[in-house]
């Protein structure tokens, strides 16, 4: 196996009887980095101080990682324009952290009757979003809601500086 010293400087290929003398002589451990590796590669460490460190890798990288949510908005069909200017400044706040939003306009007793307007207004919120917008799943009505998906286009955020 390829043996590493603590301080990184390689030592040379050794046999595992030798690996584990010299790391006993140094009152050290001896942790397989790379056991898939052709000779596989140890490394003489003090094993508390390796783990500790590889566990202080695996959060922080934990915490820097990105988690992305699926945000939902949600309309009537009665919104006022006002409102729906509202919505759609959050929705693109949403989009621009890099979240999905599932947007929902939902018919309320008899609105159901006309289900045309609520997809004029889905093509509505998908034309006032423009080109910032791709569309991931289109309008589709189940039961009292008629639900559809958008994210951010990323070919828009090169093209506007």
């Amino acid at each position: 196996m390829r043996v590493i010293d603590e301080e990184g400087n390689q030592i040379g290929v050794l046999s595992k009887s030798e690996a584990l003398q010299m790391a006993y002589d140094q009152d050290l451990d001896l942790v397989e980095i790379s056991p898939d590796a052709n000779p596989p590669v140890a490394k003489i460490v003090d094993w508390g101080k390796f783990n500790y460190q590889r566990t202080k890798q695996l959060q922080k990288n934990k915490k820097s990682a990105k988690t992305l949510e699926m945000k939902q908005m949600r309309f009537g069909l009665k919104i006022s324009d006002h409102d729906l200017g509202v919505k759609l400044n959050k929705i693109t706040d949403f989009l621009e952290n890099g979240h999905k939003v599932k947007l929902v306009v939902f018919y309320r007793g008899r609105e159901l009757a006309h289900k045309d307007i609520g997809f004029q207004l889905a093509n509505r919120v998908i034309e006032m979003l423009g080109e910032k917008i791709v569309v991931d799943q289109d309008p589709q009505l189940s039961g009292k809601q008629l639900t559809f998906v958008v994210r951010s286009n990323p070919s828009a955020k090169t093209k506007n500086p």
